[in-house]
């Protein structure tokens, strides 16, 4: 995943991509073609946020960051392809983000309507997610309380696309990734049901329970429900207005935290409940969400748990439905929690006697008995739907695309040609701490000529969600220069989907989400033939401050790379991120661990390049076990780099180079043997320390760069013992370790066992009733 130009990079980032570097030098080693590419998600807050803090354009803070950032990746070592750099800011770039986004309306894939955001009051403007700051949910620019606020904009129908995503069929993705993105598409079939309000206003809502209409007593409408207004009568007009301004104040994790204390006002208005025609009354209540279904519940209070305790607080009528197996009868005075077992249904007029078995939808006798009698009485009817809501694409700020529409008085809503894109950004803009998007009073980019008839026209004024930046990217890292289209297609083809991703989990649910649409859109406008972006995902973990905190800035517990380039060497930095834990949990950063890393490269470095002691001839044993040393750190890397196990590998590297520390000798660096542990160790040192290994390499006489090396294979031969140790037990009871050749007969190994000093000393004397032995393992004499 590529990196937002911040200005500088901090350990973390070299926890994202040293590992993932060395991943990249191990398939090209290995024979493969490898594309590794870095760009940089360029728009976005932080960039207008300093354009009004520092006095400085969002452009020139933007650019100067990335060739900064640039230079430090560099001063890595990492094989990035620079050739095919993208940065999302650059017009050539955003032009397609423009195009997409002609395509998308083309398609009927986007659409404008009104919906709730995030408003600060005194900086009379919209809030993105990350604007709204603490736990008060406060604007970040002025500390004034943020409402809630009905808005006209852009939304991209990712819901069309709902049951498609919830197939990972090919995908070797974490089951937590694919877990997260199952449950917040959240399918759930059931019925659409419609109340009439006494008004006559059509309620409709959704449930996974029709079987339980008959016990529906009130319903509850979220406070953004447009109805609220217009239903509420004038004696509770206050109140209910009081609780919605409350309710605004609110994130959506808090109205539905778990054990919230239910709270709500009453309309003063009335629904009828259509299968019964019962009179029923009208709430609102935090805990029902507009974001999801229709915003208006009817609630069941004897079947769940929100309701039961709803109506509880209020005194409403708690009718039983279901009663249990084994239950004789059901009295609502006896109740203390919701029930929303299996059981036979009762109180529900036609459905008297049905069985609700538990399962979901028509597999249920008692739903699909619910449902038949709804479309049969044109009550309501089966429906499908999803917590998955349309991709809110709108940003009401500068530093992100323009959307490429026009507004004309005669010819409405028009897309900008393709031929006019890119529509490009206004450099001579004001930034004032006013909040609103300089795009708005400039009056060069918002008044234009409509496309289809000439006339005056005005801009659209929001700008695109950066995550379409990120949602297609991987895509034009393959033809970046390209004019006459987004990317070559025949290059995706070729080249997607991508083989190996890696990024962090907090990514799971929205960029990967969109990225999985993105592209199966971009399949069905006929650009490529790939149905998903990513075969094989990888979360790496975090990297923490040393006081266990994650790495920020306002924290001040960052790591700075470039302090420890100086002083340690980019190689050194890498080995250790690498060797601080398993790369996909993370962990602490210890200054102090740093010199393990120091002292295994010093080691590294006398082996191949310091005279030998003359401490006597190698012999065939010595030899033998050099061999096997390395080829087991052959075998047991190369298994760790395909499982991004860098921590473990190096652990090898280190057992290898002690092996050959113990072997080295006068007579042995004249060897085979020597030679090929040499080789071995700097062609698996690499990926991970390449600086290091290739200027041993050299050093060594080798012309061609150690990185274009052949990946040894290993020999399991070599990696065999002559000997092996067993455990040799006199009445169960282990008394000795013996060393026998692996190929000893039984008779040998008793013999062996039997002149050990201690094992003699409990067999002397004694009757040897038994002798077992397990070939390899051990050997166990009974005696009397």
């Amino acid at each position: 995943m590529y990196p937002y130009p911040s200005g500088d990079l901090h350990a973390g980032h070299w926890y994202a991509e040293a590992p993932a570097d060395a991943a990249a030098r191990f398939k090209r080693m290995q024979g493969y073609n490898v594309l590794f590419p870095m760009g940089f998600d360029a728009f976005g807050l932080p960039a207008e946020n300093a354009a009004i803090k520092r006095n400085i354009h969002p452009a020139t803070w933007t650019y100067s960051n990335i060739e900064r950032m640039t230079e430090q990746f560099k001063q890595m070592g990492a094989m990035f392809d620079w050739s095919k750099r993208v940065v999302t800011c650059d017009p050539q770039y955003y032009r397609w983000n423009q195009w997409f986004f002609t395509k998308f309306y083309e398609k009927g894939l986007a659409y404008k309507k009104l919906s709730p955001v995030d408003w600060c009051p005194n900086c009379n403007t919209t809030l993105a997610r990350e604007q709204v700051v603490g736990d008060e949910r406060r604007c970040e620019r002025c500390g004034t309380p943020v409402i809630k606020k009905n808005l006209s904009q852009w939304y991209f129908k990712i819901t069309d696309y709902a049951d498609e995503l919830l197939d990972f069929a090919g995908m070797d993705w974490p089951d937590k990734v694919k877990t997260m993105q199952t449950n917040w598409i959240g399918r759930s079939e059931g019925a659409e049901v419609t109340f009439k309000s006494e008004q006559g206003d059509d309620i409709t809502v959704f449930t996974t329970r029709p079987d339980t209409l008959w016990g529906a007593t009130f319903m509850v409408l979220a406070p953004e429900h447009p109805l609220v207004d217009r239903l509420t009568t004038d004696d509770q007009r206050s109140a209910v207005e009081a609780y919605v301004e409350r309710a605004s104040r609110m994130t959506d994790i808090d109205r539905q935290a778990e054990g919230k204390e239910k709270t709500g006002e009453f309309t003063g208005a009335y629904a009828i409940n259509p299968v019964n025609n019962a009179r029923i009354p009208i709430w609102i209540a935090d805990y029902v969400l507009m974001s999801y279904g229709t915003g208006a519940i009817m609630a069941v209070p004897y079947g769940d748990q929100r309701d039961f305790e709803f109506a509880r607080k209020f005194g409403l009528d708690i009718v039983p439905v279901v009663r249990p197996d084994g239950v004789d009868e059901v009295d609502e005075a006896d109740l203390s929690e919701a029930y929303a077992g299996p059981g036979v249904l009762i109180n529900s007029g036609p459905l008297d006697g049905k069985v609700n078995n538990g399962e979901k939808g028509r597999d249920n006798p008692a739903v699909a008995a619910a449902i038949d009698w709804l479309e049969h009485h044109n009550a309501g009817r089966e429906q499908v739907t999803y917590r998955l809501r349309d991709w809110l694409v709108s940003r009401q700020r500068y530093w992100g695309t323009p959307i490429p529409i026009v507004y004309c008085d005669a010819c409405g809503i028009v897309p900008v040609p393709e031929d006019q894109l890119p529509v490009e950004l206004p450099s001579d803009v004001a930034f004032m701490p006013t909040g609103e998007s300089p795009l708005r009073s400039h009056e060069g980019f918002l008044n234009t000529t409509c496309p289809e008839c000439g006339g005056a026209a005005q801009r659209e004024t929001d700008t695109m969600d950066t995550f379409i930046d990120s949602s297609w990217y991987f895509f034009r890292y393959l033809s970046p220069g390209l004019d006459s289209a987004p990317f070559d297609r025949t290059l995706a083809n070729a080249w997607m989907p991508v083989e190996q991703y890696t990024g962090g989990i907090e990514h799971a649910i929205l960029h990967l989400l969109y990225a999985r649409f993105f592209t199966k859109v971009i399949r069905d406008l006929g650009l490529s033939d790939v149905d998903e972006p990513f075969t094989r995902m990888f979360n790496q973990g975090m990297i923490l401050g040393e006081d266990n905190e994650k790495m920020s800035k306002s924290r001040g517990n960052v790591v700075n790379p470039d302090e420890l380039v100086t002083e340690y060497g980019a190689d050194t930095v890498r080995a250790y991120l690498m060797f601080i834990g398993p790369w996909d949990e993370g962990g602490p950063w210890n200054s102090d661990g740093i010199n393990g890393i120091t002292k295994f490269f010093n080691r590294v470095w006398s082996l191949v390049l310091e005279p030998a002691t003359d401490d006597g001839a190698a012999n065939e044993a010595d030899r033998k076990a050099l061999r096997r040393a390395v080829h087991i750190a052959i075998k047991e890397v190369s298994e760790d780099f395909q499982n991004f196990q860098f921590n473990t590998a190096i652990a090898e590297l280190m057992t290898l180079s002690n092996a050959m520390s113990k072997a080295k000798s006068s007579t042995m660096v004249e060897a085979d043997e020597w030679r090929e542990a040499t080789r071995t160790l700097l062609t698996l040192l690499a990926p991970i320390a390449p600086h290091l290994s290739e200027e041993l390499w050299h050093r060594l006489g080798h012309s061609a760069s150690v990185h274009l090396e052949v990946w040894p294979s290993f020999d399991p031969t070599a990696t065999e013992l002559d000997t092996v140790t067993m455990a040799v037990q006199v009445n169960g009871k282990v008394r000795a370790q013996i060393e026998v050749p692996k190929d000893a007969s039984k008779e040998d190994i008793l013999v062996t066992a039997k002149a050990n000093d201690n094992v003699a000393r409990y067999v002397e004397g004694a009757n040897i009733n038994r002798e077992i032995v397990v070939p390899g393992k051990l050997v166990n004499l009974v005696v009397k």
